[in-house]
């Protein structure tokens, strides 16, 4: 029984930044591996980044994102957020926070157990 809540999620014109929150509340993340997804119309809903538990919160990014995008966590507040930098048109796109119940991270969307309503995240030419 664990509820996410996505937000900071809006309309910015090209090369501009966004930071996402994921508010965890019913459970703590603790133990908990955290990933980002998003899904644009028509198409799949694909892995943007994770970060696990473990190993000093490991973190993991598709390529078409690396070195824009970070992913990071402050346990105390159940929070993780996605830091975005140099937003391109084809970033647009809900942007949904997932959880599951191990330290791990994975892109596989299928092990992600618990997931948020999902932000709307529009980037302008």
């Amino acid at each position: 029984q664990v509820q996410l809540v996505e937000s900071g999620g809006g309309l910015v014109q090209a090369s501009g930044t966004l930071r996402l929150s994921c508010v965890a509340s019913g459970r703590t993340f603790s133990n908990y591996a955290v990933g980002w997804f998003r899904q644009a119309p028509g198409k799949e809903r694909d892995f943007v980044a994770a970060i696990s538990w473990q190993g000093g919160g490991t973190t993991y990014y598709a390529d078409s994102v690396k070195g824009r995008f970070t992913i990071s966590r402050d346990n105390a507040k159940n929070t993780v957020y996605l830091q975005m930098n140099s937003l391109k048109p084809e970033d647009t796109a809900v942007y949904y926070c997932a959880a599951r119940a191990r330290m791990l991270a994975t892109k596989d969307r299928n092990q992600y157990n618990y997931w948020g309503q999902g932000t709307q995240v529009t980037v302008s030419s």
